[in-house]
């Protein structure tokens, strides 16, 4: 048995499940779907995952954007997109997947109720 501790981390494993179904997410907005599917974890612990994810072939950073906003430290952000590596495992967590679809499908579900759509209504 290998001495030390052990590489698995359910945080990374977590992140992985996120990018499977998302394909490319940058670390905040990965953050937000942790945050919302699974057990509480800080910002710093995800960043810290995004990166030793990369160092073993986890992940892989797919572009580093610089993007113009109004932010509260200035006018631009870099943002690091991240995808699948080759080392990823992947089992198909359905939280995720449901989470993601009620997230895309919500507000126009509750703005053709408000409307009266009859196709809305059962």
């Amino acid at each position: 048995m290998p001495r030390g501790r052990p590489i698995k981390s359910a945080i990374r494993q977590a992140l992985v499940e996120i990018l499977f179904v998302m394909k490319k997410a940058y670390g905040y907005e990965l953050y937000k779907v942790y945050d919302a599917v699974y057990p509480k974890a800080t910002l710093r612990a995800v960043y810290y995952n995004l990166r030793k994810g990369v160092e073993l072939g986890e992940f892989k950073i797919n572009v580093i954007k610089s993007e113009k906003g109004e932010y509260s430290w200035g006018t631009e952000a870099e943002k690091t997109y991240y995808e699948l590596g080759d080392a990823a495992r992947a089992a198909g967590d359905p939280r995720v997947r449901e989470y993601l679809e009620k997230q895309h499908s919500g507000p126009q579900e509750s703005r053709q109720a408000k409307a009266g759509d009859p196709a809305s209504s059962s």
